[in-house]
């Protein structure tokens, strides 16, 4: 569950009538300052950067499926169950075995990937 403070910045940034990856990117800044504060940690920026991504998808942010070629087709599954949550109003709960579990795996990765070095060269690549 995302903080408040990133709700609200998304949601002005969506009144503000800003693009969808400009809204997703609050949320992308709220999982890399976990990874610097040591909440989690990510193996790769790439990483920290598709979970912040759900993240959004799931909050309604309405981000494109990643294209097809460019990732897995069980990512593009994911994200499109993302999507899917994110418009439908009820929200269901993860049971509490699973968020558990996927934390503490988050929790055995390192710290590197949030480091303003890793974050310069995801931004070169990408390019």
């Amino acid at each position: 569950m995302p903080e408040k403070q990133t709700l609200r910045r998304a949601r002005k940034a969506k009144r503000e009538g800003k693009a969808p990856s400009t809204q997703a990117g609050e949320f992308v800044r709220e999982e890399i300052e976990h990874v610097r504060r040591g909440k989690h940690g990510a193996r790769s920026t790439k990483q920290a950067i598709a979970i912040g991504l759900s993240k959004a998808r799931r909050e309604g942010v309405k981000l494109p499926l990643p294209a097809r070629g460019k990732t897995s087709e069980s990512t593009r599954k994911k994200a499109a169950a993302d999507v899917k949550r994110g418009r439908s109003a009820k929200k269901k709960a993860v049971s509490k075995k699973r968020s558990r579990a996927s934390l503490k795996a988050l929790r055995r990765e390192g710290r590197r990937a949030a480091s303003k070095r890793s974050l310069s060269r995801a931004a070169k690549n990408a390019r």
